[in-house]
């Protein structure tokens, strides 16, 4: 069994659309293997995926490449996916399955200057999205401090350097391509990244304003919102 690091925090028919949404995600990467899946959803709102056939091991695999694994014990100085649960004045909380979740410290985001909130509207951090970090150790018991990953931090990096993006919670990627597409703006925006199941980033194009776009579209998504700005 694979559990995704990856969250399925909506209700009624928004769910079981998500469930249909990440049935055809594992589908369309491991189809073509010799092996069948089933889908589950565990208490704390982690997908798993039970595999069973001869490349159960190689779809395995490939699925923890995809969307990063949640797994039952952490070990320091190795990188794991989690996903933004809370934030404060003394950084952001992660979770990756381990109860009262990962704390990474404001010094230790590396994304420049100002407090975790303030670092949080600069690179357009919805709730839930998932973000690789460095395990240093249980909190409070005198390790080194977890630390966002350097592949994490080259990434968000990039989006401060681009056209700008939208990004968005709650909603699939088909959904957000659909309301985007619905309310005129089909060539605004260059393609709509899955960031995990419920969170995506709309790359915009040269010229269009984020904040613009959000103001038009807002209203037509039930999520959370934030830009990127260049």
């Amino acid at each position: 069994m694979v559990v995704l690091a990856t969250k399925l925090y909506v209700e009624g028919d928004a769910r079981e659309r998500a469930l249909d949404s990440l049935r055809s995600l594992v589908d369309n990467e491991i189809g073509d293997l010799a092996a069948e899946f089933e889908l589950g959803v565990r208490h704390d709102e982690f997908p798993s995926v039970t595999i069973e056939g001869e490349d159960a091991t190689v779809a395995r695999n490939v699925l923890r490449e995809e969307f990063g694994e949640i797994v039952p014990d952490l070990e320091a100085g190795e990188t794991y996916v989690g996903t933004l649960e809370s934030w404060d004045d003394d950084g952001f909380v992660l979770d990756a399955g381990q109860g009262d979740g990962v704390r990474i410290p404001t010094d230790e985001l590396g994304l420049g200057p100002g407090s975790a909130e303030q670092i949080r509207d600069r690179y357009g951090l919805v709730q839930h999205v998932p973000l690789q970090f460095v395990y240093g150790g249980p909190n409070g018991d005198g390790s080194e401090p977890s630390r966002l990953a350097d592949a994490e931090r080259d990434r968000l990096y990039e989006w401060s350097r681009g056209d700008g993006r939208l990004n968005v919670n709650s909603a699939t990627r088909a959904e957000v391509r659909a309301t985007l597409n619905r309310a005129g703006h089909a060539q605004d925006y260059v393609t709509v990244e899955r960031l995990g199941l419920l969170e995506q980033s709309v790359v915009c194009t040269e010229g269009t304003d984020p904040p613009g776009l959000l103001a038009s579209v807002g209203e037509y998504l039930p999520a959370e919102l934030r830009c990127v700005v260049p």
